[in-house]
């Protein structure tokens, strides 16, 4: 009988200690993603390149390879030269971005 009502004290100790462990985590991973977050940016689509890969002008006339967000692929949005669309560009190459919002 004693054994069995340490086990349980230690098991919901334990249950405590997990989720206290388990709501830091995810406030750190909140607190982390912010930092490490891509820029977005508008541009124009300047050219149309094989798998889904396309050349987008901002407005600083800097040229970026972007490719389509995954959503934008699910759902079929053709994207043609001279729309206006939405990026966020990568934070570890610049010169790279994913389309994620055609304005038109």
């Amino acid at each position: 009988m004693g054994n069995e009502k340490r086990t349980r004290a230690r098991k919901a100790r334990s249950r405590r200690v997990d989720k206290k462990a388990i709501e830091e985590g995810s406030k750190r991973r909140r607190e982390g993603a912010a930092a490490s977050k891509s820029h977005e940016a508008e541009g124009t689509i300047s050219a149309v390149l094989a798998g889904t890969m396309f050349k987008v002008k901002l407005s600083n006339g800097h040229e970026l390879l972007a490719h389509i967000s995954g959503k934008m692929r699910k759902r079929f949005i053709r994207l043609v030269v001279g729309d206006r669309v939405k990026l966020e560009v990568s934070p570890y190459d610049i010169d790279k971005a994913r389309i994620t919002y055609r304005l038109g």
